[in-house]
């Protein structure tokens, strides 16, 4: 499937709840972030929204594609324009963060060269009121990866 990188300064809020089931959270890193979404076929299909977190540093603070769609290269596709943005920019390093699940998610995220930095026990427990799922496991530890540009 082909797809077309945007800019946006209106996402797909179904989307990124897709990425993030807090609309609180979504509503703060969307207000402070660069939006991205994945155009197919003339509709939004997937999204990504990057922050600068340190200098040097930018997040991919939410990283989401229609579940229908996945497996096409979509993420990849958006995580491509991620570190070509953040390199043009000029930070030297990019992040992410995702559940502790080992998942697909996780698995993919570590074959673009992230690398696990650091484990927050317990985040999902902590700031989510409902459990997070993820191929029907609990998410309860924030994984946070990281990539040197």
């Amino acid at each position: 499937m082909e797809t077309e990188i945007r800019k946006t300064d209106t996402p797909p809020w179904e989307l990124l709840l897709l990425g993030d089931e807090s609309p609180e959270s979504v509503a703060d890193y969307v207000e402070r972030g660069t939006c991205y979404i994945a155009l197919a076929e003339g509709r939004a299909v997937g999204v990504c929204v990057l922050i600068r977190t340190h200098p040097f540093t930018v997040e991919i603070v939410n990283l989401a594609v229609e579940p229908a769609l996945q497996g096409r290269g979509i993420g990849s596709d958006l995580i491509f324009h991620a570190l070509r943005t953040a390199r043009e920019e000029g930070h030297r390093r990019i992040e992410i963060a995702t559940g502790n699940v080992e998942s697909g998610t996780l698995r993919l995220y570590r074959s673009f060269g992230f690398e696990p930095v650091e484990i927050e026990r317990d985040y999902f427990l902590k700031y989510y009121p409902a459990p997070i799922l993820e191929n029907g496991q609990e998410c309860r530890d924030l994984v946070r990866l990281r990539m040197e540009l």
